[in-house]
């Protein structure tokens, strides 16, 4: 795929998600409400604790830079590794999703904090590919601003996306002190995708968490790649 096709199709995506809702969306939004209204509250509670923890965990920890930053490669190179890491991740994701939506409200519950885990591990993986170095705080930052860009409302994902863009040549901060994690932690439970919460309801649970962890693992490796290529069209490299 050549450079002129990669700029189009970045061009294409920045506007499709800084579009605002339509109808549908603010229907769906609807039915949401409805759907987390027959969860229990304990449920509710359950993840909302599990996903604080864990979001602490990947500001702060080192577990999740695992891999060196690939160096001496084409963004096509790159393209091609970066497709079979989302193809390996949504395949554990789909897995572990089937299993826990057979499992009760409980285990469904547990799904949601370790699916983050999953998300954040290929972002992480992706970065590496792209030839960025993960331990580094800014590009922990950027991986966060992704994963915000993939679940959010379109009004946040507009002032993400500016915050990303040039982002090699912004002063970033010393630590995470400033970091608002709860605002990152609300984006994302609001904006789960409604299957992903029908994924708690007897019955249909597994099926429902097999296709939805899929989905929407492909979905965040999908904006991953539009993001890395905004830096590397910043950067002046090519392809």
């Amino acid at each position: 795929m050549g450079s002129f096709f990669q700029a189009a199709d970045l061009a294409a995506w920045r506007a499709r998600i800084t579009k605002p809702a339509g109808p549908l969306g603010n229907a769906s939004r609807a039915v949401q409400r409805r759907i987390n209204r027959v969860i229990p509250e304990k449920v509710h509670a359950a993840i909302t604790a599990a996903m604080e923890a864990m979001t602490k965990a990947i500001l702060t920890g080192a577990d999740f830079a695992t891999a060196s930053p690939l160096r001496d490669a084409t963004l096509d190179e790159r393209e091609a590794k970066v497709a079979a890491a989302i193809n390996g991740w949504k395949t554990a994701a789909g897995a572990e999703g089937g299993v826990a939506g057979a499992g009760g409200f409980l285990l469904a519950a547990a799904d949601f904090p370790l699916l983050m885990s999953f998300k954040l591990k290929l972002l992480f993986e992706i970065a590496a590919l792209y030839g960025h170095d993960g331990s580094v705080l800014s590009e922990r930052l950027y991986i966060l601003h992704i994963f915000e860009l993939a679940f959010s409302d379109v009004e946040h994902r507009v002032k993400v996306l500016e915050a990303m863009d040039d982002w090699d040549t912004r002063e970033h901060p010393a630590d995470l002190s400033g970091f608002d994690w709860r605002s990152f932690q609300q984006q994302y439970r609001d904006h789960i995708d409604l299957a992903k919460l029908a994924q708690l309801l007897p019955v249909v649970g597994a099926p429902v968490g097999a296709v939805v962890n899929w989905r929407l693992t492909a979905h965040l490796g999908k904006t991953a790649m539009m993001a890395y290529r905004m830096r590397w069209r910043d950067d002046g490299e090519s392809a």
